[in-house]
């Protein structure tokens, strides 16, 4: 189903529901930055595509960070609909445009706690544990981690979850149990950025409607020519169903722990206009854990592989790949103080001359948010980022490269 039949179908299921819904609510962000990043000055954001790791490009600037409407209609308290809209302006570029929708039911739970909950439309896989408050925000930091920040560039569910949830309190126990099975389209593309990007830190969600930037690399005149210069991260190119399965345990309100399985079951012999479909695998964990009142670590983990063919059947890239983070929050007060320090990779496993897409690199985030009121916020942030990656001499860039980014925000939530 290509985006414009499915936009249409999920905009006639908001429009049926919002005939029928008795409660409604919006609710929205507006966040400004002032940005300065520094390293190496030829270096420029992988969002315009350059070899960077961070949103924005070297130097200082200011930028509307995000701006999001999200808009929900209720029925009954067990069937509802959301839309999720986003604009943003920055140096790159100013766009808008939905980042979700999707009808939503919740049943009642059983005598015996059983209770199933259904998802339709277009959503996020349930991955992150950091971009919690609206419109896929994280209010700990002002920037994802790697890991969540590659959700949000190439990953979208085109299609419908189940959950089958255990609460606990109806057998008298602290623990409650789910497991998610979801089934999706529209993700044959996803990988492609993680190859020739790498891994990035941001705060950028990809719009439905939106194409991403391929970094220029040798073998994009070579084995890789009919590579398109902008990549769909939201295209179907071969009708088939991707899976993503996902476990949830949480142990009253202190601990909350998750694993699952993603693979969008792409088949890669499919090339359409420049746009390969690319096999994307990887396992995933995450958990939340309150070290006392005011004192959290989370933590994720995420492996896995990705690769995509010639048209003549031949694996022109293929790739393994990890990124891990640990964050430790304090909250006191109008006070919020997060730490977070992760590790990612990409190991390279093909020989396809030009496209290297080998890549070790760590980082350090220090944020500090104070609360100037229920519902804004003053935010400022620190980045530390060092990365190694070959394929940076293809345009004549440093191989290893130590970034730092400053910020300072205006987050207002309504």
């Amino acid at each position: 189903m290509n985006k414009t039949k499915y936009f249409g179908l999920l905009l006639c299921t908001v429009l049926s529901t919002m005939t029928q819904a008795y409660e409604q609510s919006l609710k929205g962000l507006i966040d400004i930055r002032a940005v300065h990043v520094n390293g190496d000055n030829k270096v420029g954001s992988y969002l315009s595509g350059d070899y960077g790791k961070f949103r924005y490009g070297q130097g200082a600037g200011i930028a509307l960070s995000q701006l999001a409407i999200q808009y929900k209609y209720e029925l009954n308290n067990q069937i509802s609909t959301t839309i999720i809209a986003n604009a943003f302006a920055d140096e790159n570029q100013t766009d808008i445009g939905v980042t979700e929708g999707y009808l939503s039911y919740r049943g009642l739970p059983s005598s015996n706690g059983w209770r199933a909950k259904t998802k339709l439309g277009l959503f996020y896989p349930q991955i992150s544990l950091e971009n919690k408050a609206t419109a896929w925000s994280t209010p700990y930091t002002l920037t994802s981690s790697s890991l969540n920040n590659w959700v949000g560039e190439e990953f979208r569910h085109s299609g419908a979850a189940i959950t089958i949830e255990k609460l606990g309190k109806f057998s008298k126990t602290k623990h409650d149990f789910s497991l998610e099975l979801a089934v999706f389209q529209n993700n044959d593309t996803a990988g492609a950025m993680l190859a020739w990007h790498g891994w990035a830190i941001g705060s950028r969600q990809s719009l439905l409607q939106e194409k991403l930037v391929v970094q220029p690399f040798n073998a994009r005149t070579g084995d890789l020519k009919d590579q398109a210069a902008l990549s769909d991260p939201f295209i179907e190119l071969d009708n088939r169903w991707g899976t993503h399965l996902i476990a949830q345990w949480r142990w009253q309100h202190k601990l909350k722990a998750n694993i699952g399985y993603y693979d969008n079951n792409a088949d890669t012999t499919v090339v359409k206009n420049g746009q390969y479909a690319w096999s994307t695998k990887f396992s995933h964990l995450g958990f939340k854990y309150k070290l006392n009142k005011q004192l959290e670590l989370t933590g994720q983990y995420m492996r896995g592989t990705t690769f995509m063919q010639s048209p003549y059947g031949d694996k022109v890239v293929d790739n393994d790949f990890h990124s891990a983070f640990l964050m430790l929050r304090k909250y006191w007060q109008s006070h919020h103080l997060a730490v977070r320090v992760e590790e990612f990779s990409v190991d390279d496993n093909d020989t396809t001359v030009g496209d290297n897409n080998k890549e070790y690199g760590k980082a350090l985030t220090l944020s500090y948010r104070y609360k100037l009121s229920r519902s804004s916020f003053i935010h400022s942030e620190y980045n530390w980022l060092d990365s190694t990656r070959p394929s940076r001499s293809y345009v004549s860039l440093p191989i290893e490269l130590t970034e730092q980014q400053f910020q300072i925000a205006y987050r207002y939530y309504f």
